[in-house]
């Protein structure tokens, strides 16, 4: 990948040596792989640009949301309280076993690594100690990397070949949730790849 591709797509140039990096690391080395990548984290990051999940919910959200996890009561206690939230949706699972665990280890990255099995697992696997020091995937080189890591560790590079887009957005989101966005970024990247 290029500067002027990223330039053709919207996104900063300071991800051009972090992308690349990762598309090495992870063998995300053919059009398709690589837009589906793109494709995907765009969406997931507002563009390149949000790489830490917002957990700012109203009441109403949050019991939309998470429908078995707030009450009225308990939505109405944690509205616009992005900690409170965190530790009430992520607390005592994925991992997450001491108190606080559940915000220190919410989602951040490119595609949002939640839950502290998950930053173990990243650490373990790159040796990036995201685990002591979770802002670190708020970084471009970690959020690049720990996204591959992600993309990598789901198969989703041999998805990317068939060009199932469905089946990489249910893996990464855990339904279709954007997928019109997600397709269209894919898309719009693929068409920049290969021009």
């Amino acid at each position: 990948m290029n500067e002027s591709q990223l330039t053709a797509l919207g996104i900063d140039v300071k991800w051009l040596e972090p992308l690349n990096k990762t598309f090495d690391e992870f063998h995300i080395d053919n059009p398709k792989r690589q837009a589906a990548f793109i494709g995907q984290c765009a969406h997931e990051s507002g563009n390149f640009k949000l790489l830490q999940e917002n957990l700012n919910y109203s009441a109403k959200a949050l019991q939309a949301t998470w429908p078995s996890r707030f009450t009225s009561e308990k939505a109405a206690e944690c509205e616009r309280k992005p900690e409170l939230i965190a530790n009430v949706v992520y607390g005592g699972r994925m991992g997450n076993t001491e108190p606080g665990d559940g915000w220190k280890y919410h989602g951040r990255g490119l595609i949002q690594l939640t839950g502290k099995d998950n930053y173990v697992h990243f650490n373990r696997d790159t040796g990036v100690d995201c685990v002591n020091n979770p802002d670190l995937l708020c970084n471009p080189e970690f959020a690049a990397l720990s996204a591959g890591w992600f993309w990598s560790t789901h198969g989703l590079n041999q998805i990317a070949d068939t060009s199932d887009w469905v089946a990489i957005t249910k893996k990464i989101n855990g339904g279709t949730l954007g997928l019109d966005d997600r397709v269209a970024k894919t898309n719009k990247a693929l068409e920049v790849l290969t021009s």
